[in-house]
């Protein structure tokens, strides 16, 4: 049973890598900064290692606060079906999402097919709404931030860098601004996770603070030791001071890849810990959920084997389908995607990477030229995050119907 189950979510994680995870490399290898085959590699092992290291606190969350488990608690084979559901309908629907290369909200994928099957299991009642409000909530405010920020961004380096003629010198004043930029938001997503694992925290540190500063220290460095030696990442970029920017880019969809691992694969392997905590103890998860690391493993080889063979598609469709991408426009709205996604974190508010970056594309094109966006593309990518939490709750609740007649 549990290892059926088990395939049934490296399904969906697979459909997760082929589709989510390809939004963290879009831009990137849209603008030319790096190539396909780069951003393979790059978001595999990002994406794995922050899986694996700091993927058990969302997956907590979402098995546990969509639905009251205590709901199933005199009847726990009711929620190991329903949990099954939830993973055939979510790994069905990202298939069809990305065949279609449009790049959907797992999250609201999962979340739906739970509330589905809740909702025909238990009652309506037995949803947390409140959830699903912040998260159709999220649906609106996340693109038009993140579109808003990547125009700010945007705007600041194009008229002080990109419209100069002495670009590069420009630059050079600039590079330990963008330096700190890069610290400041993607050293705070990146290290909070780290300093919360139970290794860090058991350690005999004097302060809190010691992993904040150690941290931010690494960062730094890194950032203007990869300035220095990265060299031209890929030659395709037009201009000496886009290759520049390239750069810059590669560290921030870094950064992305790694934080969008640790937060998203609770979508592909949640429901896998409820059904194995279910079959381990024969009751439900009512005090919290420990995620074992076989399955945050499961869970990352399943998005970097997702992402290599079916990325392609999703990553085309963000990079290239919205607007013609540089890696200055590209850098943006990565940085943009980061700012929305922590300020929301901030304010308990579930976010998308697709939507955030689908934005901080959007943004750029407003700055660039209005004409350039293709809205056809756009109007599809909407459409698919409206359908997605109603279609996935379909789903979910019919297959839940079917299978508790035979279970």
């Amino acid at each position: 049973m549990i290892f059926l189950v088990a395939v049934l979510a490296f399904y969906v994680a697979w459909n997760l890598g082929a589709n989510d995870v390809a939004n963290s490399m879009g831009t990137s290898v849209g603008s030319k900064a790096i190539t396909l085959r780069q951003a393979l590699v790059i978001a595999g092992v990002l994406e794995f290692t922050g899986a694996v290291l700091f993927g058990h606190e969302v997956s907590e969350t979402l098995a546990t606060e969509i639905v009251n488990p205590a709901l199933f608690a005199d009847a726990p084979q009711v929620l190991l079906v329903g949990m099954v559901s939830v993973l055939i309908a979510c790994g069905v629907w990202l298939q069809i999402a990305t065949s279609r290369g449009l790049p959907v909200a797992s999250s609201h994928a999962v979340v739906g097919a739970i509330a589905g099957f809740s909702a025909c299991a238990v009652g309506v009642n037995a949803i947390a709404w409140s959830s699903i409000g912040l998260i159709t909530l999220g649906w609106i405010v996340t693109p038009l931030l993140s579109a808003s920020v990547a125009a700010i961004f945007y705007s600041a380096i194009k008229r002080w860098i990109l419209d100069r003629s002495n670009q590069l010198e420009q630059l050079d004043e600039w590079i330990p601004w963008l330096s700190v930029a890069l610290v400041s938001i993607f050293g705070v997503i990146v290290l909070p996770p780290i300093i919360n694992t139970p290794f860090i925290a058991n350690l005999p540190l004097p302060s809190q603070d010691v992993p904040l500063v150690i941290g931010a220290i690494a960062a730094c460095g890194i950032t203007f030791n990869s300035w220095r030696q990265l060299g031209n990442v890929n030659p395709h970029a037009p201009a000496p001071i886009e290759r520049i920017f390239a750069k810059f880019q590669l560290l921030s969809a870094c950064f992305v890849a790694f934080a969008h691992g640790s937060n998203d694969v609770g979508n592909a392997i949640a429901p896998l810990a409820v059904i194995a905590y279910i079959n381990a103890t024969g009751g439900v998860p009512l005090n919290g959920l420990n995620i074992p690391l076989w399955i945050l493993v499961l869970g990352g080889a399943g998005i970097v084997a997702g992402l290599a063979v079916w990325g392609k598609k999703v990553i085309a469709t963000i990079g290239e389908s919205i607007i013609t991408l540089q890696p200055s426009g590209g850098f943006c709205a990565e940085l943009a995607t980061a700012t929305t996604i922590l300020l929301a974190s901030r304010l308990g508010l579930p976010v998308s990477t697709s939507h955030a970056l689908v934005g901080g594309v959007v943004g750029i094109g407003l700055v660039q030229n209005r004409k350039s966006i293709q809205f056809n593309t756009l109007q599809g990518i909407a459409l698919a995050w409206v359908v997605t939490i109603p279609i996935s709750a379909g789903l979910g609740a019919i297959l839940f119907s079917v299978a508790h007649l035979f279970f």
